[in-house]
């Protein structure tokens, strides 16, 4: 990918938060400080969660003030981006098969990381290190004490494992690489391991 002078930011978070009203304000707080004082211009979104699709939804509220911010979808495993040129034709092909409204995610851009065709969850956290190493600034919904649902190794297993969790790796990933955190959950979103 190539990367110009502007900054680039990434999205990472548990697949299930906490929304609220506090939360949104300063997610939107944060980005817009992002865009007008750290010339943050490129957003990066990997995979569906609810932190992901809140991150999405408050970047492209402010895309109508900021029109020159990018959204980037970095897809792996069966993920499929829309390009905003195409959304509208697509929700409504979507909107019409189903018979109800639909609303897909648009994004400028899709990076296909080289795990897209690889299943199994090393893909996703391949990708998410992509993203970090991609990035000047990640934006995080990372609580230290979450752990994912225990999961049966196979379908068959009576006994059960507890999973990393994924957004707990690329945190870590981040600070090795010495990338500027900002963590949504703290009270003040701008601690992270070095200066902001």
């Amino acid at each position: 990918m190539v990367m110009n002078k502007n900054k680039i930011c990434a999205f990472f978070g548990h697949r299930k938060i906490n929304v609220t009203q506090e939360l949104v304000n300063n997610l939107k707080l944060t980005i817009e400080d992002l865009i007008v004082n750290k010339n943050v211009s490129i957003f990066l979104f990997g995979s569906n969660s609810e932190f992901n699709d809140l991150c999405h939804k408050v970047v492209t509220q402010l895309k109508q003030s900021y029109t020159f911010i990018k959204r980037i979808s970095y897809t792996c495993k069966s993920e499929v981006c829309i390009l905003e040129c195409e959304r509208l034709k697509w929700e409504e092909i979507y909107s019409n098969t189903l018979k109800q409204e639909v609303h897909l995610l648009g994004f400028e851009e899709e990076f296909e990381h080289k795990t897209k065709y690889v299943s199994g969850k090393a893909g996703y956290v391949e990708r998410n290190y992509a993203m970090i190493n991609d990035s000047d600034y990640c934006v995080f919904y990372y609580d230290e004490d979450y752990l994912p649902p225990k999961r049966k190794r196979a379908s068959a297993d009576i006994s059960f494992y507890q999973p990393k969790s994924g957004t707990d790796l690329a945190y870590k990933y981040a600070i090795q690489k010495n990338k500027v955190i900002i963590n949504i959950l703290l009270k003040q979103p701008y601690l992270c391991n070095k200066n902001y």
